[in-house]
């Protein structure tokens, strides 16, 4: 992939976001991020939606996004060819979080008694949601692609939680806090499916921890904009408009600047998955 510079003539700033959130959701989400980020920015602003997190990694490096939100590994790829992440997200107070693999309430799954099972996953490169319960797998003497009957993704945690509900499949995993213990795994479910869906899940296991995601910009972006995008994000917090964004699009409470190479450690989850 060759990294281009946006270009000079194109008048709005185009940012990316993740297709985790489920397409229909994302789209409204979308919507009012524009509208926040254009007045805040003073500048047009575009929000679009990406297919994947392959082809929101592709937007970015081809200078089709200015900027993007991106899942942790995406952010790490970015770093490596020398793009900046100028923020991660802060969620319940830490700048990092873990999956936790769930089955449907009442299914009895543990890690020993997965083989034969049929695994829903989120996307190849979320970590939460692929390269981290596969690495834990793998640690514990698990191979996903022999041990599992079968294994698809789904593009998001609702469609990879919905599939175990729906039974087509077993077991799935989403993100939850580096913190959690017993059934506060719960969390994370009810983040995507709403209060009172972590009941109809069970906790198969926790895994190691990764950076939060973070807000890579354009190589070639204009210093100007790049404050000023950063500068909004850290400030989405101080009205109630900006609160909600946070919590419906981001799923944090607030952004803090993100350390230099601060992914680089992803790498060695990403081959342990491969």
């Amino acid at each position: 992939m060759t990294l281009q510079v946006p270009s000079a003539t194109r008048h709005s700033f185009r940012f990316g976001l993740p297709p985790s959130l489920g397409s229909e959701t994302a789209r409204e989400r979308a919507d009012r991020l524009a509208a926040f980020l254009q007045r805040a920015m003073g500048k047009l602003v575009e929000v679009s939606v990406a297919s994947s997190y392959e082809t929101l990694a592709k937007d970015l490096l081809s200078g089709r996004a200015d900027a993007a939100w991106a899942p942790p590994f995406v952010c790490a790829r970015m770093e490596a060819m020398g793009v900046r992440v100028v923020v991660r997200g802060v969620r319940r107070g830490m700048s990092s979080y873990r999956s936790a693999l769930v089955c449907r309430a009442g299914a009895g799954l543990s890690v020993d008694r997965l083989k034969g099972a049929t695994a829903a996953w989120v996307d190849r490169d979320s970590v939460a949601g692929f390269l981290l319960p596969t690495a834990y797998l793998k640690a514990q003497g698990l191979e996903p692609a022999r041990a599992f009957f079968a294994q698809h993704f789904t593009g998001s945690y609702r469609g990879a939680l919905e599939s175990v509900l729906d039974g087509k499949a077993d077991v799935t995993s989403v993100f939850c806090p580096p913190a959690s213990t017993g059934l506060t795994y719960t969390t994370g479910v009810e983040d995507v499916l709403g209060a009172g869906a972590g009941r109809r899940f069970e906790l198969i296991a926790y895994t190691d921890e990764a950076p939060n995601d973070g807000v890579p910009v354009a190589m070639g972006l204009q210093p100007q904009l790049v404050t000023a995008l950063e500068t909004t994000l850290q400030g989405l917090q101080s009205s109630p408009e900006g609160v909600a964004l946070l919590k419906d699009i981001f799923n944090a409470e607030r952004f803090e600047p993100a350390p230099r190479m601060g992914y680089r450690a992803l790498y060695r989850v990403a081959l342990a998955s491969l």
